[in-house]
């Protein structure tokens, strides 16, 4: 029987698995939740608790697949986040969640050290509260962390804690604050003001970089060469088949993110105004490529206007059929927070209009950001949606009216699936990412 990839998306709500054949075809798939303490504007996560939901996730995925071999497994995994480890290897303190706001205070001094646009024009960030410096420093300076001797992005924790080796894969750390986009290395000037230097954070690798095999955590696992796949929404785009230059993944899930892949040239006034408008530039989990990402909370404002018209997942078939009957709607609405829709106008309209008018905002929400991409990288060459919202019929058509062709991905967990392909890369399956089967139809 054919050896099987495997794929985790270690994500903020979830760990999601999924099993390959080598020609792409789906095998099996699990999930485990990831749990985080919350307090105030605190959201962390205990190091050893994110394995525990790896390994139930992995579990759940290998019963599946009885007496079949796994010859290579990826991790891909959200950004910004990390765990410090002290010179036995333990962890020193919890993961902080990348929305966790508790380095407000700190940007500011950022901005004054560095500079915002040095530091976006350096790094392709925009000046947030998001990235990991400004973590890394307020830990330094609240937490007693200073023993720390490396630090490992979320997916670089998970291949180390099924016994691999350590690596900086390039997407993620392009979401550090501490990379060089240009030079493609550390920067040592961000890393000195938040209180690290080059030899905290591991080599930088790209993703599908063989980082040793599985040990004995999981049974079922050993020997299997293990990778890190990169940033999740890059990931996503390997695993849905967007891979060619010029090409653009729209990730409708709660968030919406658009994932343009570009060459690495942009000027630097290009990254600096991309930046200034919420739109990232870092290396992509595709090799020798940029990524430029951009994003909505599009999902969640559907999902707070399907709640305030007392309406459920269920019923957006419905809606979508009623509301793309109409021509117009005279309801505006303001969806600056997502979880409290306001109508501006059209107060008591029936609810198709109200519906209709939800997925022209947020369509053209969506459509402000690709112009910011079009305006320096040119017209996407193709567009891929996958997600959730993907299957919402009136969402797509609206998109298909303001941003011309589309694509609608079959595969389910597309950072997963992602995962699974770079793994096997790194195991020698496929020669590289030019290599890779089709999605299956």
């Amino acid at each position: 029987m054919d050896d099987l990839l495997v794929g985790l998306d270690v994500g903020t709500s979830s760990v999601k698995a999924v099993a390959l054949t080598s020609d792409g075809v789906e095998r099996a798939a699990a999930s485990a939740p990831v749990t985080w303490t919350v307090s105030g504007e605190r959201t962390e996560l205990d190091a050893y608790a994110l394995v525990a939901s790896v390994t139930a996730a992995l579990g759940d995925l290998l019963v599946q697949v009885p007496g079949r071999r796994v010859s290579a497994l990826g991790v891909a995994s959200m950004a910004e986040s990390g765990v410090l480890l002290d010179r036995a290897g333990e962890p020193l303190g919890p993961l902080v969640a990348w929305h966790d706001r508790r380095d407000v205070a700190l940007v500011p001094q950022l901005d004054r050290a560095l500079g915002e646009g040095r530091f976006s024009s350096r790094t392709g960030l925009p000046l947030w509260p998001q990235w990991s410096l400004t973590k890394h420093r307020w830990l330094l300076d609240h937490a007693g962390v200073g023993a720390a001797v490396r630090r490992l992005d979320v997916a670089a924790w998970v291949v180390r804690a099924l016994g691999g080796d350590e690596g900086s894969e390039l997407s993620l750390a392009s979401r550090t604050g501490w990379l060089d986009l240009r030079a493609r290395a550390w920067w040592d000037e961000a890393l000195a003001w938040s209180g690290g230097d080059r030899a905290l954070l591991a080599p930088l690798v790209e993703a599908g970089t063989p980082l040793g095999t599985a040990g004995t955590t999981v049974p079922g696992l050993a020997g299997a060469v293990l990778t890190v796949a990169g940033h999740d929404h890059q990931a996503a785009v390997v695993g849905v088949g967007a891979t060619g230059p010029g090409a653009e993944l729209d990730s409708c899930g709660s968030a919406e993110a658009l994932v343009r892949t570009v060459s690495p040239d942009l000027p630097d006034a290009a990254v600096r105004e991309l930046a200034g408008a919420g739109t990232t530039v870092g290396w992509h989990a595709l090799a020798g490529s940029w990524c430029l990402l951009g994003g909505t909370q599009g999902g969640l404002a559907l999902r707070g206007v399907l709640t305030v018209l007392g309406r459920t997942q269920a019923d957006v078939p419905a809606l979508d059929a009623e509301a793309m009957a109409l021509t117009c709607t005279s309801v505006r609405l303001d969806l600056a927070d997502p979880t409290r829709p306001v109508v501006l106008e059209g107060a008591g309209r029936p609810e198709a209009e109200v519906w209709r008018a939800a997925l022209d905002t947020v369509t053209a929400e969506a459509a402000a950001v690709r112009g910011r991409m079009t305006a320096v990288a040119g017209e996407p060459t193709r567009t891929v949606a996958a997600g959730g919202w993907s299957r919402s019929t009136g969402l797509m058509e609206r998109k298909r009216a303001l941003l011309g062709p589309l694509e609608t991905s079959p595969v389910r967990e597309p950072g997963a699936r992602g995962a699974a392909l770079l793994a096997g890369v790194a195991g020698g399956v496929y020669a590289s990412t030019d290599d890779l089967p089709p999605v299956p139809s």
